[in-house]
């Protein structure tokens, strides 16, 4: 079996075991859910839906986000972790959608990573769940699962797991692709107990089985 062809096996099965599928963080608009995916590097996205419920009751929208003190802003996000960080990165963005965007989340994915904080991670994230386009999300699930199934042998890096799928996966199915990988990782394929491969769908077809 090619990887194209595994690729197109894994998106059959998960689609049929994950049928309805979403990112995870609560959002109602652009700009929160660039403020959220932030917060969310090396913290739970369960955690970060706490956080920015008092963060968006402060600071409701981009303009007084990017008005807001710094040290204000880590006093409230420093339950995730990194807050003086996430912090300045969080007003640094917002300052720019407020003085060169008009308070709008760019829909270009070479602008989006212009902004501060902001990787190719969040990047696809807001071009796929916010504009509706092909996007690869490259998060610690996806490159776990993708390295285990057989996508990708050995790669680490987020940007070159990134570029493979691309290369194994129809554009259309990108988004959703990547989301069922995090779902799949968090219910069955998981990091920090056994993964329970009797009870995946991918069992027959799975790297880690076949070695």
């Amino acid at each position: 079996m090619t990887k194209k062809q595994l690729a197109q096996n894994c998106i059959e099965r998960l689609k049929a075991a994950y049928p309805v599928t979403e990112c995870t963080l609560d959002y109602d608009d652009a700009w929160k859910l660039l403020v959220s995916v932030r917060l969310a590097a090396q913290c739970t996205d369960a955690r970060v839906n706490v956080v920015v419920k008092d963060l968006f009751s402060k600071y409701p929208d981009v303009a007084s986000l990017a008005a807001a003190d710094e040290d204000a802003i880590e006093a409230i996000v420093r339950p995730c972790g990194l807050g003086r960080s996430k912090a300045r990165d969080i007003k640094a963005c917002m300052t720019v959608l407020h003085e060169e965007y008009g308070d709008k989340v760019p829909e270009n994915f070479d602008e989006l990573l212009k902004l501060p904080g902001v990787g190719r991670k969040s990047a696809n994230l807001i071009m796929g769940d916010i504009f509706k386009k092909p996007a690869v999300v490259t998060d610690t699930h996806c490159i776990r699962l993708c390295n285990r199934i057989g996508l990708v042998d050995g790669v680490r890096d987020p940007k070159k797991v990134e570029m493979a799928l691309w290369k194994l996966l129809p554009p259309e199915e990108t988004n959703d692709f990547c989301h069922r990988l995090v779902d799949h990782g968090r219910a069955v394929c998981t990091a920090r107990t056994t993964p329970r491969c009797e009870e995946c769908c991918l069992k027959d077809v799975c790297g880690k089985n076949l070695k």
